[in-house]
């Protein structure tokens, strides 16, 4: 039976409750949390636990969100002015082709998300509480006051909350107080009343991580009145932005200013020949929302969409959409060894004294010290326990000191009734500087040069094997001694070696040289020794180009940092902030960086790199750090995923090189056009149907293949590329614009109505179908489009050609144009698509001919 007894409500200052006097009771160390019916009723008053409610996400408002575009409002204004003009039928027309425009962009949106949404949920970090006395696992949303939480090592700290119970328990509260060291979190409030929160010995808090040990604790604040929550705006740094993020900010500036003067000199010419203003006006917006991709964002987050689904499907979920476009850009991958190179099913070989002779002593003490440990266990903790049991009834743990990756070792202070040890295990070349005796043969030798050498020959020669090495080592104290501390690790005897063998995966080697021959660069980053990687880095076929070790690293500044880091492509014995220095300096010389971790030590290269990548079995703090988790650890899997990447930002790619050049080429006719003609050369309604009906013939893109060519190599988003492209491309579509000008006004005699049709006609035939040219570098019958994409953009044209004969093209101005011109429309639309194709595969062979000769 559970009770609510200690259930706490947030007070006004909740971030502060720490620092109150409290008033222990046995009965708080074994609460049992919450029942169900009162968690559902704190979570009603207090709400979940997030910083603050997100009213964006309501349907409504997001469909309202939609004509936050600054041309759509103009042109609704605008439109309402014409109505109150007696203009009701075209402020209808426009209305209804925006409100279309808009809907179609909403749902497109909203389903594809609203399933990327749910991939993402499936792997959240969730928090273990107990509720109705049971332990359940929950997302940390639904995390209420007065929960009762239990927490391991590798746990991220689900609210601010007091300590009940504690073993060994420390935690990693940096983001909050700065503090670079482990804080060591005990039941039992502090002496005095903390005032800091560096003093809080007895609370946790929401942002914060357990490094080693065990918990029980009771929720005190969440969300909001969290002491995160209060200093959540200055903490929360935005993202920073992609290199996909970065170019999109920069095309947008570039249509922003072609948009900004073709609107301003169409104004200017339609008021020089004085013009109805409200129809040029009307004329001017309408050619703005024509030129601006306004489909772009719907597009780009479909398209991310329906990436996340497909790579849902290969294993991969991914949580921030815009990491599927740098997983495709990426040109380098940083990846530790253990479990993504090697099997992780690590065996312990042997247990050898310094003379390399078989020792039961260091497999007991060895065994000790993992059996002991309350910390995050290794999968070498797991081999060396794995061995047959040894009995441990006599010994009892007094004290502990966790890992942690600056001294690379862990230490537990035990006693077997007679004696107390310290006994330690840890990194070979570690373990010998914190030495000064040795054990041989029964007997004890001081640690010299010559011992030195001969020690590390042995370890380096088990390393040489592959083989990954542990030194352990001890040291006898007083029975007085309670207490472990940093300091006590010193003057040890060191007993000898634990050796462990982690076998290469199978499949690595396969998948490693599919990623470099894909134009992905592998480094290993690792903390493990040069002589085991390059063993390892041997069996898989990757061929060292370089070795940089953490102690190198350590008097290297940026610059000298940048370019060892393009030369080597091992990186060992490295630290996690000399990792999270590797990835930095990677970035920094412009390569797209991925990196693959799944440690505690992982989470600051992880947000770090471009794309960070985890796995579902990771700690908590590496699945809330990473981009995209794998659901299996296997590189096979990552490099679909880097095709499925790159295969996202062709079709994005698509879209933009299909916008720019087909709109910037008929923009610009139109507006050329107002320099000769005595009326508007389509009116503002044709102009947004036009572009409405353009927009619905590429929505199928999302779906479409990409070609092999397309995904061989990593491709960032070039501004110059596009821009070359537009300007490239873009005239070829006003000079046919200008000949079907010709044709209609000298061969037709084409009056105001006639001229507004057969343009329309011509316009959107020839960028719609145009897209079967563009959309592929090679050959258009060669590459097969996507059934969707070929029906959607046929239907268009259908839709162009016959509307001017049906009632509605009559009500949008439109009248039927005689059958000589829908022959002539024919034979422009063939010779366009024909000098099109000519004149893109000129443009793709003189751009790498560029691309080569700055190389």
């Amino acid at each position: 039976m559970t009770h609510d007894a200690h259930a706490p409500h947030t007070p006004p200052n909740a971030a502060r409750w720490w620092s109150e006097p409290q008033v222990e009771s046995e009965a708080d160390a074994h609460d049992p949390g919450l029942s169900s019916t009162r968690a559902a009723d704190q979570m009603s008053r207090l709400g979940p636990n997030v910083f603050r409610a997100d009213p964006s996400h309501t349907l409504l408002r997001q469909f309202a969100a939609r004509f936050k575009n600054p041309l759509v409002v103009v042109l609704l204004v605008a439109s309402s002015v014409s109505a109150m003009t007696g203009e009701v039928t075209n402020f209808a027309i426009i209305s209804c082709i925006v409100l279309l425009s808009v809907s179609l962009d909403f749902v497109q949106e909203f389903r594809a998300n609203a399933a990327a949404d749910k991939l993402r949920q499936s792997v959240a970090v969730r928090a273990t509480v107990l509720r109705d006395g049971q332990a359940q696992e929950i997302a940390l949303r639904d995390v209420v006051p007065g929960d009762v939480a239990l927490l391991h090592a590798g746990d991220l700290i689900p609210a601010d909350a007091r300590v009940l119970q504690a073993r060994d328990f420390f935690v990693n509260q940096s983001l909050l107080t700065g503090e670079a060291f482990p804080v060591e979190k005990h039941a039992a409030p502090p002496k005095t009343t903390a005032t800091d929160m560096q003093e809080a010995t007895h609370a946790v808090f929401m942002g914060s991580s357990v490094v080693g040990g065990s918990a029980r604790v009771r929720v005190m604040a969440t969300g909001a009145g969290t002491a995160m929550g209060e200093i959540a705006h200055s903490i929360q740094q935005p993202a920073h932005a992609s290199s996909f993020e970065l170019g999109t900010r920069r095309f947008g500036m570039l249509i922003m200013w072609l948009t900004v003067v073709m609107v301003l000199f169409v104004l200017l010419v339609n008021a020089w020949f004085h013009r109805p203003w409200l129809e040029s006006f009307l004329f001017a917006v309408a050619l703005a929302v024509g030129l601006t991709p306004e489909l772009l964002p719907m597009v780009v987050s479909v398209t991310l969409a329906r990436g996340a689904i497909r790579l849902a499907k290969l294993d991969m979920i991914v949580k921030r959409q815009t990491a599927i476009q740098d997983l495709g850009s990426m040109d380098v991958l940083c990846t530790d060894k253990t479990g993504t190179l090697t099997e992780a099913k690590i065996r312990l070989e042997s247990s050898i004294d310094v003379q390399g002779q078989h020792s039961a002593h260091v497999l007991t003490l060895a065994y000790l010290n993992s059996f002991f440990e309350t910390g995050l266990k290794s999968p070498l903790d797991e081999a060396i326990l794995d061995r047959p049991p040894l009995d441990m009834s006599g010994w009892t743990k007094v004290d502990e000191i966790p890992f942690d990756f600056e001294r690379r070792c862990v230490s537990v202070l035990l006693d077997d009734g007679q004696r107390r040890w310290l006994v330690v295990k840890g990194a070979a070349e570690d373990m010998l500087r914190l030495c000064s005796e040795f054990e041989a043969q029964d007997s004890r030798h001081t640690i010299d040069e010559t011992a030195i050498e001969a020690i590390q020959s042995r370890y380096h020669a088990l390393e040489a094997d592959g083989l990954r090495v542990l030194g352990i080592a001890w040291r006898e104290v007083s029975r007085d001694h309670t207490r472990a501390t940093v300091n006590d690790e010193s003057q040890l005897v060191l007993a000898g070696f634990a050796a462990f063998l982690d076998p290469p995966k199978a499949s690595a080697a396969q998948a490693l040289a599919e990623l470099q021959r894909a134009g992905v660069a592998i480094k290993v980053v690792t903390g493990d020794s040069d002589l085991v990687t390059r063993h390892v880095c041997a069996q898989l076929g990757i061929a060292v180009t370089g070795v940089l070790t953490g102690k190198e690293m350590e008097h290297l500044d940026p610059p000298t940092l940048q370019r060892r880091v393009l030369s080597a492509n091992l990186f060992c014995r490295v630290n996690p902030g000399q990792k999270q220095r590797v990835i930095e300096a990677l970035k920094a010389t412009g390569h797209v960086v991925g990196y693959m971790g799944d440690g505690i030590n992982d989470a600051p290269s992880l947000h770090a790199a471009d794309v960070g990548l985890s796995v579902d079995s990771a700690v908590d703090v590496a699945k809330a750090a990473a981009d995209i988790i794998l659901l299996r650890q296997d590189l096979g899997v990552l490099h679909a995923g880097v095709m499925e990447g790159r295969r996202t930002f062709g079709n994005i790619m698509k879209y933009i090189m299909m916008g720019t050049s087909s709109n910037f080429g008929n923009m610009f006719s139109m507006a050329g056009a107002a320099l000769f003609l005595p009326f508007l050369p389509m009116l503002p309604t044709q102009i947004l149907l036009n572009n409405m009906l353009y927009d619905v013939s590429e929505v199928p893109i999302p779906l479409d293949e990409v070609d092999a060519e397309e995904t061989a190599l990593p491709r960032v988003l070039n501004l110059d590329f596009i821009r070359s492209f537009m300007l490239v491309i873009g005239p070829i579509s006003s000079v046919f614009d200008f000949l079907t000008f010709y044709v209609l006004l000298e061969v037709l005699h084409a009056q105001e109505a006639l001229f507004q049709t057969g343009w329309f006609v011509e316009s959107l035939c020839t960028q719609v179908l145009v897209i079967f040219v563009i959309r592929t570098r090679g050959n258009p019958f060669k590459s097969r489009p996507h059934p969707a994409l070929t029906l959607t953009s046929l239907l268009v044209v259908a839709v162009a050609i016959g509307l001017p004969l049906t009632p509605w093209g009559t009500l949008l101005g439109f009248v039927a144009p005689p059958p000589f011109f829908y022959g002539v429309l024919a034979a422009m639309v063939l010779a366009y698509l024909c000098v099109v194709e000519l004149t893109k595969r000129a443009f793709y062979g003189w751009w790498r001919q560029r691309a080569a000769s700055r190389t």
